[in-house]
């Protein structure tokens, strides 16, 4: 059994990195000299939060993939309601963003795209659902989360996190995360699986990095 101590790091510390390096991406973007920051601290968010991830991986509690279908089906569903407004509802296509094409170096193009979808697919996933669903929904109920079953409802956690998590995001993607985020807890709930939680997350960012290579809308990124 971990201590609280350990517990409480190992659920908060990779996404407070995480941000800490997104925080200082968009304060160097600022500079003509380092105005492509992300080229390298979006790898550096891959490394950094996944051997995190990977040093407390004792302190995490799967629990094994359950209702999958309904999983999966949830995970889709959410890549359609982020895409749904440029896609049925005319608004203005999403083109501003991290644009790997700018590389004119083929190497160096297709390395920054792998970082980038395992950050997306990989890292985001289960360091946001380790956050949110396995840490925060609990610790708004007791504060020795880790004593709480997972997937355990109260109105106070679920509406707290379902809000910081839409204030996370984009102000554009703040209906579609407030949505999503609703979705997840769904997921957490029903499956009381931290398994369940992360494979819709990833199946999500997935199918949105697919969509963003195909139709080149980097601001979805």
């Amino acid at each position: 059994m971990q201590s609280h101590r350990r517990q409480l790091l190992a659920h908060v510390v990779p996404m407070f990195v995480f941000l800490g390096l997104l925080a200082l991406s968009q304060l160097l973007s600022g500079s003509v000299a380092l105005r492509h920051a992300e080229f390298w601290i979006y790898p550096a968010q891959t490394i950094l939060c996944g051997a995190l991830l990977l040093w407390f991986r004792r302190c995490y509690e799967f629990h094994g993939l359950k209702n999958v279908a309904f999983t999966l089906l949830i995970g889709f569903g959410v890549f359609v309601i982020w895409v749904a407004p440029q896609q049925f509802f005319n608004l203005p296509l999403r083109n501003l963003g991290f644009d790997p094409s700018v590389l004119s170096n083929n190497s160096a193009y297709w390395l920054s795209v792998t970082f980038r979808f395992l950050r997306l697919v990989v890292v985001v996933p289960v360091m946001e659902e380790i956050f949110w669903r396995a840490f925060l929904l609990r610790f708004l109920i007791d504060e020795h989360f880790e004593q709480v079953p997972f997937g355990k409802f109260s109105w106070l956690s679920f509406a707290i996190v379902t809000v910081a998590f839409t204030f996370s995001h984009s102000r554009l993607d703040w209906l579609a995360a407030f949505i999503c985020g609703v979705l997840y807890n769904v997921v957490a709930y029903r499956s009381r699986s931290l398994a369940s939680c992360i494979l819709a997350h990833a199946t999500s960012n997935l199918l949105l990095g697919l969509w963003i290579m195909q139709t080149r809308q980097w601001g979805f990124w």
